[in-house]
């Protein structure tokens, strides 16, 4: 069976194999499951997040590559939990937008750009494991979508708005829990548990079976692939580690805090109890002096219920 052998990581991959350009049929296979067309990868993009560097823990790893088309993949493997991770992705095709958009051209030419990313921790709220984001134009009051003239169909090559906007692609691996039927899920099951069944036909992955065995790789790339989980694994001890001592530091806090301002509450009741015994004194005697009740309620702010009961 195909757990029998040993696959490497696909993030791992990304940053080593991917140099050779024999190995793009992999992550052609990956993008092609994932768009549902045939994507054909011409060259790998420099980014400064997709460099090696002897100290990354693995957080991400991110590759930019470019179709036949032109068109702009960002794939992104995140390990750690990052709340502003949407934010981020923005950021990310946004940057990739005003980099490659060379001065003097016409807006016509910025080119369309899809972000995927894989990710391997719960990202916002939901029951799938897939996701896919788009920019659509609805009306307000009508609710019909905006569409394309004719003439911007023709000239863009497009069908709609969305089309030429950046998409995004996100995978929460670890939500995957299904027997894998599509090419997509088989790359998503791969992506978890790094398992390819002996019989795939899914592309890409039947060159994976072959070009990303560990038993296969150098006594150099084991060591820096064996360093690479290590890394994961510390990277995700820490995150355990920090979100115990934070519920941890919390709880206490929690009573800290709650004795203070328990121990708070009472001195300003305290005070507050002692004015109104003041103001009740001051009431009494001026109801023993003969002082009218309606100039009492004025002076000390009381009610005339109250000073009927002194």
């Amino acid at each position: 069976m195909g757990g029998k052998t040993r696959y490497v990581r696909f993030d791992w991959y990304m940053k080593r194999l991917l140099r050779d350009k024999s190995n793009y049929v992999v992550l052609e296979g990956f993008v092609s499951a994932l768009l549902d067309k045939e994507i054909k990868i011409m060259r790998l993009l420099e980014s400064e997040s997709n460099r090696e560097s002897e100290d990354d823990k693995q957080n991400r790893v991110d590759m930019l590559a470019e179709d036949s088309q032109g068109n702009k993949f960002i794939i992104e493997v995140q390990n750690e939990n990052e709340y502003a991770y949407f934010q981020r992705i923005l950021f990310g095709t946004s940057k990739l937008v005003q980099e490659y958009m060379h001065k003097g051209k016409g807006y016509e030419n910025v080119q369309k750009i899809y972000s995927i990313n894989i990710v391997y921790f719960d990202l916002g709220v939901g029951d799938d494991y897939v996701y896919h984001g788009t920019t659509n134009f609805k009306g307000i009051h009508t609710g019909s979508e905006l569409q394309l003239s004719p003439f911007q169909r023709e000239k863009f090559k497009v069908e709609r708005p969305s089309d030429l906007y950046p998409e995004y692609f996100i995978l929460k691996v670890n939500g995957f829990n299904s027997v894998a039927r599509t090419p997509l899920q088989e790359w998503i099951r791969f992506f978890k548990d790094e398992t390819i069944a002996d019989d795939t036909r899914t592309p890409g992955l039947v060159e994976a079976r072959s070009i990303m065995q560990y038993d296969k790789m150098s006594r150099a790339e084991k060591i820096s692939y064996d360093k690479h989980l290590d890394n994961i694994v510390v990277l995700r001890d820490n995150i355990v580690t920090a979100r115990g001592e934070g519920r941890t530091e919390g709880r206490i806090e929690g009573r800290i805090e709650g004795r203070i301002e328990g121990h708070a509450e009472g001195l300003e009741e305290g005070r507050t109890e002692g004015r109104k015994e003041k103001t009740m004194e001051i009431a009494r005697n001026l109801k023993a002096s003969g002082v009218g009740t309606d100039i009492i309620a004025q002076s000390t702010g009381l009610s005339i219920e109250e000073i009927s009961d002194l």
